[in-house]
């Protein structure tokens, strides 16, 4: 199925349809002055000088109109050889324009030597901290401009997008390591110690709450005899009140055996998570299992639904989204980026070793789509559009050609006459 030329918007008018009537007018206007000066030449000696500047100005006007008309169409309509070369080179043109960008600026190498010398991170800085009062209106318009594409981008194509990118990032992560070095960390500093005592005190809460369950269990496996002699309800009254006790001397005992053996598996537990494969591989699994959950999932799309809606709100209104604690963050933000030497450095490197990778992965896919973005062009419309941009220079040569052969006539003219 083919497709449809593409057309190109209209460039803003430039006046180039008025140099091209004052060309005209100045080449039509010699021609009559040369019809004149030659019936007038054997009145007086003064119209051959006048005849020579209008003969030679007529030849440099139409030498120009020529040139000038040769790039973009054919001359009167006439197939003369060498002439509409813009329609007829369009694609090679396109090449060349590409060719061109990866020669002189997508060359990992070029691309370097450019970055080394952009302070990408002061001139974000200094944006960030304070905004050039020009660019109030810039910065309204890219924030639009960012919320209508993210509009106009399939939501359910690029939340998949960003959610598989989550889900991969997720599950690339060693949890285990990282778990076990934070729980270690917290070990050596006691900062288990309150979670080890609000996990004694919940016990004894849920065992108080859900004593008939006990009741209930020590009842049913009793036998007959001990539940007509009542001895069930004791032996239920001393293991609650036994665990009750336990409970309770651990909270308040940080020596009590039990609790010291409690603090020796956290201990184990951190050294495993850090050294032991199989734990790994368990936290691994459990990892895995948790992401695969349909209530997990369910928390990353609100996750990605409300974090869209969030930035889409920032983005309709940036005013309102830079004032606040979140406008003072980037205006620290801004100030850090410029006063931290290491940082700013950090930040540079990083936006030069991207930009090189993006040339040396990307530049060939770039010079690709210009160049096929120049074939998909519409003939016609891509030479009315490039006539129409640089049309009124291109009048002016023409002016400028009939000026000078006028000129040149005159000169030679004289010089006949005195040799």
């Amino acid at each position: 199925m083919s497709r449809a030329p593409l057309a190109l918007p209209a460039p803003a008018a430039n006046g180039a349809r008025r140099m091209r009537i004052v060309a005209t007018g100045l080449l039509v206007l010699m021609a009559g002055i040369f019809f004149l000066a030659r019936s007038q030449e054997s009145v007086h000696p003064a119209w051959g000088f006048v005849r020579a500047f209008a003969e030679a100005a007529m030849v440099g006007g139409l030498a120009d109109w020529f040139a000038v008309t040769a790039l973009f169409r054919h001359p009167l309509g006439l197939p003369i050889p060498h002439t509409a070369i813009i329609p007829r080179n369009k694609d090679r043109i396109g090449d060349t324009l590409a060719n061109f960008l990866k020669n002189n600026f997508l060359i990992p190498g070029v691309v370097a030597r450019r970055m080394k010398r952009v302070d990408v991170a002061g001139a974000v800085g200094r944006f960030l901290a304070a905004p050039p009062e020009g660019e109030g209106r810039i910065r309204e318009s890219g924030t639009r401009l960012v919320a209508d594409v993210m509009e106009a981008l399939d939501p359910e194509r690029l939340g998949g997008m960003v959610k598989g990118a989550i889900d991969a990032r997720l599950r690339g992560i060693d949890f285990a390591p990282l778990l076990g070095q934070a729980l270690q960390a917290a070990i050596r500093k006691d900062r288990h110690i309150p979670v080890l005592e609000g996990a004694i005190r919940w016990a004894a809460r849920t065992l108080d709450a859900n004593e008939h369950l006990i009741r209930q269990m020590v009842h049913d496996r009793a036998g007959s005899v001990m539940r007509w002699t009542g001895l069930d309800e004791t032996l239920a009254d001393k293991i609650i009140d036994g665990l009750l006790k336990l409970l309770d001397d651990m909270a308040v005992d940080a020596g009590h055996p039990v609790r010291l053996k409690a603090e020796d598996a956290l201990a184990r537990l951190a050294e495993d998570l850090q050294f032991d494969p199989v734990m790994q591989h368990r936290v691994a699994d459990l990892r895995d299992e948790l992401l695969a959950n349909d209530a997990m999932r369910r928390w990353i799309d609100g996750l990605w639904e409300s974090a869209r809606a969030a930035l889409l709100r920032a983005a309709r209104d940036p005013r309102s989204a830079m004032g606040g604690k979140f406008g003072e963050a980037i205006r620290q933000l801004g100030e850090t980026l410029q006063q931290d030497e290491r940082l700013r450095t950090t930040i540079n490197r990083f936006a030069r070793r991207a930009a090189v990778g993006f040339s040396a992965n990307y530049g060939a896919n770039v010079v690709r789509l210009v160049s096929d973005t120049v074939r998909a062009w519409d003939t016609r419309t891509v030479t009315q559009r490039l006539e129409d941009a640089v049309g009124r220079d291109l009048q002016y040569i023409r002016v400028n050609g009939t000026l000078v052969g006028g000129l040149v006539g005159l000169t030679i003219h004289a010089i006949d006459l005195w040799s």
